[in-house]
């Protein structure tokens, strides 16, 4: 993990938890989390929660996989994160980054080819993969899928 990697996780877990640090919990799930992202620009808050929900996961330890759908895929664009802006919220790019550093980041074969986005445009790590994929994940043991 590099540096500016560490740094951004610190600035998610407190942007997620606030300065009191995580709330007490009896024991952490052994289960992973699949995030589906469906909004981009034209939804910044629904982006946003989700992957502040992503981020806070893997900055708990929990194995997390996020499916950038529909105007979402846009984020998986080098600069394209840093169009979304939230008040109040941890810059999309950052969250996106801190996902990237610990977990896989997915983007819809149809919502790229609809976008005309290739694998050549996307940041380093993030990968392009079907619906049958995105099945497979959400249909593992101890998966739990949540949709925004």
């Amino acid at each position: 993990m590099t540096v500016r990697t560490t740094a951004v996780m610190s600035a998610a877990m407190l942007a997620v938890y606030g300065r009191g640090g995580p709330a007490k919990v009896r024991h952490m799930a052994t289960s992973s989390l699949v995030v589906k992202a469906t909004a981009g620009k034209n939804d910044p808050e629904r982006c946003n929660q989700a992957l502040t929900v992503a981020a806070a996961a893997v900055a708990s330890g929990v194995p997390v996989s996020l499916w950038l759908t529909g105007e979402a895929a846009w984020l998986a664009v080098p600069g394209q994160g840093d169009q979304i802006t939230l008040p109040h919220a941890t810059p999309a790019a950052d969250l996106l980054a801190v996902v990237l550093a610990a977990g896989t980041v997915t983007v819809c074969t149809q919502c790229a080819a609809r976008r005309e986005i290739t694998e050549d445009a996307l940041i380093e790590g993030i990968r392009i993969a079907g619906a049958p994929t995105f099945v497979a994940e959400v249909l593992a043991d101890g998966a739990k899928p949540l949709v925004y």
